[in-house]
């Protein structure tokens, strides 16, 4: 089978390889969580799954600036497609 002939699909609009939408709202939607089960009585129990929630999204966060950064510097162990 010839590999020259099979069809490309097109490249992914800019919007959609923009992760900082998504962090920003993702982080916006754990700080509301976290902020209720702080205030409000009832949700008291949510505290640990908010608290959670908030360091996994920063550990993640921050692994993919670091992988980010390795790119821009050209590190050869860095994942590629990270601008």
């Amino acid at each position: 089978m010839d590999t020259d002939s099979d069809p490309q699909p097109p490249p992914l609009p800019a919007s959609l390889l923009n992760p900082w939408p998504v962090i920003v709202v993702i982080t916006c939607g754990w700080v509301i969580a976290t902020v209720l089960a702080f205030t409000v009585a009832a949700l008291h129990q949510w505290r640990p799954v908010t608290v959670a929630g908030l360091a996994v999204g920063a550990l993640g966060t921050t692994i993919f600036l670091w992988q980010r950064h390795a790119v821009r510097r050209g590190h050869r162990g860095a994942q590629s497609g990270l601008t």
